[in-house]
């Protein structure tokens, strides 16, 4: 567990990078949450645009916007995280132009209370980015697969299978180092393409469905908790079945009403004959 004066901060991920310590990275999307990952000793806390999915139940990503991005932000900075502390950019936030992205990534960490920014693309998105890097704003880059690209591509699918689509991942990702990106998201890639990568850029890279020679790694909670029952990546571990316990916990809770055995006497306020007794007294008044 950390202890609680120590903070990560973008320069402390640099450092582990230099040093080979792995980093551990988590989305979440409220206090309760935040809380419980920060105290097991996350490095990253990502509010990410995937509550679109685990929270709203929607197909993909892209209906969320930056009100609703903010709103969770703020809920996951109230508990002041040790971890840093990054918001995704929705979609439509910065693919219009130039100022409104820097516009929305300064809302993201003025309202939000985020200590830097993730956004999707590669070359073709370098010119906000340099912006919102510019700005003052911490920027992590996404590339490989880009959820907010999912129409484009054609679904959730794997990237870089082919040598040209797997050079353009490369040049992307030496472009955003470039930039100045502080860290690389790198989404279902083949593994060797993320350890080429890896070794490739000094910035840290964190991988999901890219294989174990990145980084760090990131899981959306709701995935890696078992919390629902949709269908999941092959690169997802659950660590826990929190469907079934909290299903379990509610068919019981169900019976015990049905039964009357909830609640009992020992969840139940009383004060005894005196509370009786008035009400003896006020019926007996009603009857006079």
């Amino acid at each position: 567990m950390r202890q609680p004066k120590e903070k990560i901060t973008v320069r402390t991920l640099s450092k582990m990078k230099k040093s080979g310590l792995p980093i551990s990275a988590i989305t979440a999307y409220d206090a309760p949450t935040a809380l419980l990952v920060d105290e097991a000793g996350v490095d990253i806390i990502l509010v990410g645009d995937s509550l679109g999915m685990v929270v709203a139940g929607a197909d993909n990503t892209l209906s969320v916007n930056m009100d609703q991005m903010i709103y969770h932000c703020q809920m996951v900075s109230g508990v002041k995280p040790g971890a840093l502390l990054l918001g995704d950019m929705p979609f439509g936030s910065y693919q219009i132009d130039i100022p409104s992205g820097v516009a929305n990534a300064i809302r993201m960490v003025k309202e939000g209370h985020v200590e830097g920014v993730k956004l999707e693309g590669g070359q073709e998105r370098l010119d906000v980015i340099t912006a919102i890097i510019d700005a003052g704003i911490p920027v992590m880059g996404h590339i490989g697969l880009m959820p907010q690209s999912v129409h484009k591509t054609g679904g959730f699918r794997l990237q870089g299978k082919s040598r040209e689509h797997a050079v353009r991942i490369i040049e992307d990702a030496m472009a955003l180092e470039k930039a100045g990106v502080f860290a690389l998201l790198l989404e279902s890639i083949p593994m060797e393409l993320a350890a080429f990568i890896t070794n490739k850029v000094k910035v840290p890279t964190i991988g999901i469905g890219a294989g174990s020679h990145c980084d760090g790694q990131i899981l959306v909670f709701h995935d890696m908790i078992g919390f629902t029952r949709s269908y999941l990546p092959k690169f997802v571990r659950a660590y826990a079945n929190i469907h079934e316990l909290i299903h379990d916990a509610m068919v019981k809770y169900i019976a015990d009403i049905q039964s009357r055995q909830f609640p009992g006497i020992q969840e139940s306020h009383s004060v005894g004959e005196t509370m009786e007794s008035w009400l003896k007294e006020y019926e007996n008044s009603q009857i006079d």
